[in-house]
């Protein structure tokens, strides 16, 4: 019985969609990630219902996603450089634990009856800052893991996580806001930050070799990088259409519980469960993803993933009928799958080694424009209202993609490193 039972662990473990597992220590970075994940999604969605119960602010409440995210625009690209040059390990070790901190600090906070919201700010701010230091080393770390032809199933696996939290994290903050209100909530979400960072204790990276050139100056190197990427049509494109999706698309979020409480009329646990909508979709379509065998075209997958996003966005904008939002955030969800799966695997394909992490980290930098989008967003919803200031931003987004596509076609193509560029000298990169 045992040894059949073991038997039928390891085929579900080497089957297509979950080769990834078969590494061990994938499974425990996976695990990490997914926690992570799981936690800052809560943290969003309770800092979100509270600022706007006491302030009734749409621009307040965007205010929370713009200092989340401030941190990856300003040092997003030092984090890909601290990924090539550091101890992954001990950065993504250092970067949880700090969250493990601020989310104890902001629980005791919440248990002793606070009523100033702007808590919520610093508290998101120093969770912004590890978000931005640890992710281009958490991506870079399924690379040595599982190498290149592992990489698009490692990160699409990585990306399921990401949307089940996604989808788990909101609808679980609800909840609990609900029922036990916001100490405890928040009490919780320190509980699982400290098992994730127990976790990537135990996680053992494989040797890594470290780029040495960090000796002739930080700025020199995040320089590099950005000369690097804008010589590669294809990197160009992933960057411009991930600079889009977060100042244009994803500010969404923001205003999800102004949305459900003003115009849906649902509390908070209805409101976690149509964030997390959103995050159910991107879970199917990354399993979809993670299934299959060979993905010959990253970039078109990435980019009609994007567009399908910000159709069905423009569409959520009109919706006044709580179940028709959730079905079309779901149909969001699924397009986001194309576009977070092929984000960085994308990326990891067609850069060279020795500039993959720099790479990963002007990914952040583009990241980054999500704070401007938040600012931006609830601005317009303040003198407009959040469904206008939706429709806004999916309208421009949808023409800025199009836009992409034509200029920059090499997205369309097979994507795999340029030789040429391989046998170029790292100088080449500081010079136009």
């Amino acid at each position: 019985m045992s040894n059949w039972f073991l038997s039928d662990i390891r085929l579900v473990i080497n089957s297509r969609t979950l080769r990834g597992f078969s590494n061990s220590g994938y499974r425990i970075l996976w695990a990490s990630n997914f926690l992570s994940y799981f936690a800052r999604w809560m943290q969003v969605t309770v800092l979100g219902w509270f600022v706007l119960e006491l302030t009734d602010s749409p621009f307040l409440v965007s205010l929370v996603g713009f200092f989340g995210w401030m941190p990856v625009f300003a040092l997003g690209m030092y984090g890909g450089l601290l990924a090539d040059i550091s101890n992954r390990k001990k950065i993504i070790l250092s970067t949880q634990t700090s969250g493990l901190i601020s989310t104890f600090i902001m629980a005791i906070l919440l248990l002793l009856g606070t009523d100033h919201f702007w808590y919520a700010y610093p508290l998101m701010l120093i969770t912004g800052i590890a978000w931005a230091l640890d992710m281009p080393s958490r991506r870079s770390a399924i690379h040595d893991l599982v190498g290149t032809p592992g990489v698009t199933n490692g990160v699409a696996l990585d990306s399921a996580g990401m949307s089940a939290a996604r989808m788990l994290g909101p609808a679980t903050a609800g909840l609990m806001i609900s029922t036990v209100g916001f100490g405890l909530s928040y009490t919780f979400i320190t509980s699982v930050y400290l098992l994730a960072t127990l976790l990537i204790s135990r996680f053992e990276m494989p040797t890594q070799s470290r780029d040495q050139s960090y000796r002739k100056g930080v700025l020199r190197d995040l320089l590099i990088g950005l000369r690097y990427v804008g010589s590669n049509q294809a990197l160009l494109a992933v960057i411009l259409t991930t600079m889009v999706m977060n100042l244009l698309m994803f500010p969404y979020v923001n205003m999800i519980p102004v949305i459900s409480r003003d115009i849906l009329y649902v509390g908070a646990d209805l409101m976690g469960i149509l964030q997390g909508s959103a995050g159910g979709g991107a879970v199917a379509g990354a399993i979809v993803v993670a299934s299959i065998l060979n993905v010959r075209y990253h970039g078109r997958l990435f980019l009609i993933g994007s567009m399908v996003t910000m159709i069905t966005l423009l569409i959520f904008s009109f919706s006044s009928w709580y179940l028709l939002s959730f079905i079309l955030l779901f149909v969001l969800g699924i397009g986001h799958s194309g576009f977070s799966t092929m984000q960085s695997t994308s990326v990891m394909l067609v850069s060279i080694p020795e500039m993959r992490g720099k790479a990963l980290g002007v990914v952040n930098l583009a990241i980054g424009s999500q704070p401007f989008g938040a600012l931006l967003i609830g601005l317009v919803a303040e003198r407009m209202g959040p469904n206008s200031a939706i429709m806004l931003h999916s309208i421009v987004g949808a023409l800025c993609l199009t836009l992409i596509g034509i200029t920059l076609p090499s997205i369309w193509h097979t994507l795999q490193p340029d030789k040429l560029q391989s046998r170029k000298p790292e100088n080449h990169y500081l010079h136009p």
